[in-house]
């Protein structure tokens, strides 16, 4: 393992077992996001994705899931035999090989950005929440400095066994993989233009709440770390840099990650600003990922399906 220092955040790197043994660059890269377009409403997938999923595999196409949740989210939901090579968590600090969960990237912030962003929402009054390293992501301490939403509580009741309140403002934490602010809709606006004023020196992230689907996240990692940068840091380790790149979201956390592919699209399930925004095709229930992949060998082929 070899560990590299880039500011004061912390990366350590695996060697790709695809670039030890030698084999061929694969042929492009296709990167799905996870919850709301590969995953259906039911926590299931489509058997049309799966088979969509198993062809590229043929193609010599690398497939990758690009998903916001930590490694143990993930794993919550039936995926151990998904047909995918690699699996980009925690919306791009963490990169596995997948089936075997062996780790190939992992970020973190270092103790002292931790106290930093601590000490800088503290004073705004923003709740917040301290996720600690991968791959222990599901634990965190939380501290409530100004009054919190519902949607705060709730992550708090589903994770509780892994949660605590956070001492002394964060300045004994140590190293974190993101700090996390969940508030309600109607102010997630106004909160994240506060938070990136406040911390432009790190990487703010918006999604919308994978729990009640409304309220606002904002995700704070190290500068760099997003569905993106990690997706090209794949592609740049798999020698895959000839440009034949497909993404597929449905939500503002991967709004980096469609716009860095060649091609993308958006399931119907996405937000409306992003349909218009985007080429679309049918919500993650109907086979999305599927239609996607479709149509860009449609295109890739001069259009002949």
């Amino acid at each position: 393992r070899r560990c590299v220092l880039e500011t004061a955040m912390t990366i350590k790197t695996n060697p790709l077992k695809h670039s030890e043994l030698g084999q061929a660059a694969p042929a492009g890269l296709f990167v799905t996001d996870f919850d709301g377009t590969l995953l259906r409403s039911d926590r299931t997938f489509s058997q049309k994705d799966l088979t969509a999923l198993e062809n590229l595999a043929k193609l010599q196409i690398t497939r990758i899931i690009a998903t916001g949740r930590s490694m143990h989210s993930f794993l919550t939901v039936g995926v151990h035999n998904l047909p995918v090579d690699y699996l980009i968590f925690s919306t791009g600090a963490g990169v596995a090989e997948w089936p075997s969960r062996r780790l190939v990237r992992v970020v973190s912030l270092s103790k002292r950005e931790v106290r930093h962003i601590c000490a800088v929402l503290s004073e705004a009054q923003i709740d917040l929440m301290v996720l600690r390293p991968i791959p222990k992501t599901h634990y965190f301490a939380y501290s409530t400095a100004g009054e919190p939403g519902a949607d705060f509580f709730r992550r708090i009741d589903l994770y509780s066994p892994y949660a605590e309140k956070l001492e002394d403002n964060g300045r004994n934490f140590g190293e974190a993989t993101q700090i996390l602010v969940i508030v309600p809709a109607k102010i997630g606006p106004a909160t994240l233009e506060k938070v990136r004023s406040a911390l432009p020196e790190f990487s703010i992230i918006l999604t919308t709440s994978p729990l009640d689907g409304e309220s606002t996240w904002i995700e704070i990692f190290p500068k760099g770390v997003s569905k993106s940068a990690t997706a090209q840091w794949l592609a740049q380790e798999l020698n895959a840099l000839d440009g034949n790149t497909l993404s597929v979201g449905n939500d503002y956390n991967d709004i980096d990650l469609l716009d860095w592919a060649t091609a993308s699209y958006v399931v119907a399930n996405a937000p409306t600003d992003m349909r218009e925004r985007y080429a679309s095709v049918v919500s993650n229930d109907n086979g999305g990922v599927a239609e996607a992949i479709k149509k860009w060998r449609t295109a890739q082929n001069g259009g002949v399906s």
